[in-house]
């Protein structure tokens, strides 16, 4: 006998038989769970939740490494559990690989579909003799029955209206910006939205239809700005060295949004044309560079954007490949580097209306922090650096093939897991992080980052390292290591993000024990270990079930934005809301980074 069992929000779903493991069905499946220890259920790291259906009973091993509200919830570890019927699993972003854990996955909110552009399908009488008026008066005067009123056709539409409509019998589909008619298309045609999260590093892109808010299709991309610059103060820097220079990062990014929106049509079976709005959101540095705005301003003290208020362009004068009449909208920047993608952020996630107090961290390259405290949203952001993309790390490389991505230290050795199971060739972020905290659980690190005696360590001219993966062991004919300066840049990263959290809850006159949420955004947050975090410093020390793990909200906030006049408004009054602290000015940051800097 055969069961279905359906992986969400991944769509992925196959037959197996009875009593297979849920583990087994997932690789069969191609959906990618975290089994550091190679499906013994030592590790606990394969976690699912049970939506639908039957599984085996529950084992000693789940009870043991499954808290009671984990267990209350249908949570079961995927190697343990067998099919008995068929099933429906929800996949935390925790337990997936990152291969999978891409930066487009985010917690979906459910909004009203009120978008800015509406369709209208139309007939009209072709023209005769005795019926000689334009084109455009033909149409107009149509709609106006249907009472949308004088209309304005905007000129590139305009070129193209005579043609179309002449091939295509006098009827279609236009689509209407309020007054003005931004697209025309054949008769039935779908109007579609593009969302887009230009990170510093990576973008994530969905393909939405406006009408019912359904996503169409979702892809990631590198940022090629990258080639510049990793962060964005060299972006700047480079930006300021002249107009060539700075037309060559707007380029890039403008480059970019558009070959992320013909590869979605392309996933999806539509054309670029079909898109009559998008919406963009970033940092305020990504903001101005793919606008082309002056950055200099915004590169020197106290950091000033050159705006603030949300905007409205043709797609056109952007650059962006979408209907010829689309538009662009860009939500409202706050202040210094926490921009629109901040906004979109706590527009998702809700941290606006929120009970209690609430931490917001939406972690990157960048990473901005909003507290939610008596009624006020206090924010800040902090330079945490490209040592959790791999980068300034000696082994250190992208979530990529052979990265390891997860790992754990026992006396017997080091155990861990790579992307696509491949041999092992380096370090990626998450995995970093895990190896320090595990190093400081063993004692092998002090609360300073210094490394002490273990078998494992081997002193050499350039000073300690901890070995991973012996030569031989792996992918490459190298040892994977850490060292003692992948462990400062660590301790580096953060300290910047644990002195921002300290400041915001001491602007508050809060200590860490109030906060009664943590929501962690962003593609690193999505899946990093909460509690390796915790052991190194950089959260606070609280339990682990007020943490939650919601992914890229700042794209999910983009795609209510594309769908909601309603949540457009509301991120402008969130914008407003948020009371802003410039760190590089605040007397209390040098003495909180030097003391979040120690591994405790």
């Amino acid at each position: 006998m055969s069961y279905q069992v359906d992986f969400e929000p991944l769509g992925r779903r196959l037959g197996v038989g009875r009593g297979v493991s849920i583990l087994t069905a997932a690789q069969q499946a191609g959906v990618g769970l975290v089994s550091i220890c190679g499906g013994k259920g030592t590790c606990g790291r394969c976690q699912v939740q049970v939506l639908e259906g039957q599984l085996s009973p529950l084992s000693e091993t789940e009870a043991k490494n499954l808290t009671p509200d984990e267990l209350a919830s249908g949570y079961r570890l995927a190697c343990q559990a067998e099919v008995l019927s068929d099933l429906r699993l929800h996949i935390p972003p925790h337990s997936l690989t990152a291969t999978q854990r891409t930066q487009v996955e985010g917690r979906e909110l459910t909004v009203p579909i009120v978008p800015v552009v509406v369709g209208c399908d139309f007939r009209l009488s072709p023209p005769t003799r005795e019926d000689i008026r334009s084109d455009v008066d033909r149409m107009r005067d149509h709609l106006a029955l249907l009472d949308y009123g004088d209309l304005i056709i905007d000129f590139a539409v305009l070129r193209q209206l005579s043609t179309q409509l002449r091939e295509w019998g006098w009827s279609g589909t236009v689509g209407l910006r309020g007054r003005e008619v931004v697209s025309f298309g054949p008769l039935g045609r779908k109007l579609l939205g593009l969302a887009v999260d230009l990170g510093t590093t990576k973008l994530a892109g969905y393909l939405v239809e406006l009408q019912t808010g359904r996503t169409l299709a979702a892809a990631g991309a590198m940022n090629p700005q990258i080639a510049y610059g990793e962060d964005v103060m060299a972006r700047i820097a480079y930006a300021m060295e002249g107009e060539e220079q700075a037309a060559t990062l707007r380029e890039a990014a403008v480059g970019a949004v558009n070959d992320l929106a013909h590869t979605l049509c392309t996933q999806s079976g539509h054309l670029p044309e079909e898109i009559v709005e998008a919406v963009v959101v970033g940092n305020t540095a990504m903001h101005h560079l793919f606008l082309g705005l002056p950055v200099r301003q915004l590169g020197l003290a106290p950091y000033l954007p050159a705006v603030s208020d949300a905007l409205d362009l043709k797609a056109r004068e952007v650059g962006l490949e979408i209907a010829p009449g689309g538009y662009v909208h860009l939500l409202p920047n706050i202040a210094g580097f926490v921009g629109t993608d901040h906004v979109a952020m706590i527009l998702s996630t809700k941290i606006y209306e929120a009970e209690g107090t609430v931490l917001g961290l939406d972690i990157g390259t960048n990473t901005e922090v909003v507290l939610r405290a008596k009624g006020r949203l206090i924010a800040c952001s902090t330079a945490s650096g490209p040592a959790f993309e791999g980068a300034h790390i000696k082994d250190g490389m992208r979530a990529a093939e052979g990265a390891i991505e997860r790992l754990r230290i026992t006396a017997s050795g080091v155990e861990y897991q790579t992307i696509g199971d491949a041999p092992a060739v380096g370090i990626c972020g998450s995995g970093v992080l895990d190896a320090v905290a595990q190093l400081r659980q063993l004692g092998v690190l002090d609360e300073r980052g210094n490394m002490g005696d273990h078998h494992r360590v081997r002193r050499t001219q350039h000073g300690p390292e901890f070995v991973l993966v012996a030569a031989g062991e792996g992918g490459n004919s190298g040892d994977v290591v850490i060292t003692r300066g992948d462990v400062g840049e660590i301790q580096l990263a953060k300290g910047a993000i644990r002195a921002g959290i300290n400041i915001l809850l001491d602007e508050a006159g809060l200590s860490a024990q109030d906060i009664d949420q943590v929501i962690i955004a962003g593609a690193f947050g999505t899946y990093i270990d909460v509690s390796s975090a915790i052991v190194i410093g950089m959260f606070p020390p609280l339990a682990l079930e007020r943490f939650n793990q919601v992914g890229n909200a700042a794209g999910m906030g983009a795609k209510l934005a594309l769908v909601s006049r309603e949540q457009r408004a509301r991120a402008a009054e969130v914008a407003r809301q948020v009371e802003y602290i410039e760190l590089t000015n605040d007397r209390r940051f040098v003495d909180e980074f030097a003391r979040a800097m120690y591994l405790k």
